[in-house]
């Protein structure tokens, strides 16, 4: 990884709780602009309006 053993364990749970936020707010947008962007082309696709 990148070395957080010289970190102290506050320090270490707080990379480690700072790092899963980041990660669900990345994935939160990367799928609200998938389903954005793919919401219309499939409703045709399978005949709704």
């Amino acid at each position: 990884m990148i070395g957080l053993e010289s970190l102290g364990a506050t320090g270490q749970a707080i990379t480690g709780v700072g790092a899963v936020l980041v990660e669900a707010m990345l994935l939160y947008v990367g799928y609200g602009a998938l389903t954005t962007a793919l919401s219309d082309p499939v409703k045709r696709a399978l005949g709704g309006s």
